[in-house]
């Protein structure tokens, strides 16, 4: 029993960290070969964490093979727009200034229902509001809608809006997070100082954040 345990915690992890070598667009933008490299990992993953008499190499080796693969073709895809449109397809064009592209409608296998659903959750409700609806690669809807029916910008009204830069969560459970202070060009020193200012030790806050302006938020923890 411990064994079995053991060889599962070491396979999640080996699993983790070779998805984490695919990149974050394994993750958040799933092609074709990303799905299907994804799915073969968890199959042969799972193969040596129920059977305890299969060495657990051979479910690390195969692990490895496919990584160096997906790298290689994430590699090559960087490189050549063809071999990228031959792996992943291009995006098709389902709606142009109104009208429906029936006939890629049909290449796609894409009802008219499905279609309506995607445009809904793009908060679009007319077809004819749409200028371009686009399917991408990996499936999801671009929608644009035509001219007279996009939500004017601050520009378009002339209007000049104050920038308050990126509000970032700095500190979360006492903890203070260095990748957020960066993006916001704070240091630790500054949230010290702001605690230090409101009499609260960095371990009874809960949440803080901060932008570049220096304005900020802090939740203290319950007690």
């Amino acid at each position: 029993m411990l064994i079995s345990i053991l060889r599962t915690i070491v396979l999640y992890a080996f699993v983790v960290f070779a998805l984490r070598l695919m990149g974050k667009r394994q993750i958040s933008d799933m092609q074709p070969s990303d799905l299907v490299v994804t799915l073969i990992i968890s199959d042969i993953a799972a193969i040596p964490m129920q059977n305890t008499a299969q060495p657990i190499l051979s479910g690390i080796l195969p692990v490895l093979v496919l990584v160096a693969l997906e790298v290689a073709v994430s590699f090559f895809m960087l490189k050549s727009v063809k071999f990228r449109s031959l792996l992943c397809g291009k995006p098709v064009i389902v709606i142009c200034d109104g009208k429906i592209m029936q006939e890629e409608m049909r290449r796609l296998r894409l009802s008219n229902e499905d279609l309506c659903v995607q445009l809904r959750q793009q908060d679009v409700f007319s077809i004819e509001d749409v200028q371009y609806c686009i399917v991408e690669t990996n499936g999801s809807v671009s929608v644009l809608e035509k001219p007279e029916k996009r939500k004017p910008s601050a520009e378009d009204l002339g209007v000049s809006i104050k920038d308050n830069k990126i509000e970032t969560v700095v500190v979360n459970d006492g903890v203070i997070l260095d990748n957020s202070l960066k993006l916001c060009k704070k240091t630790s020193k500054d949230v010290n100082n702001i605690l230090k200012k409101k009499n609260t030790a960095l371990k009874d806050v809960f949440l803080m954040t901060l932008d570049a302006l220096g304005n900020y938020n802090i939740i203290r923890k319950d007690k």
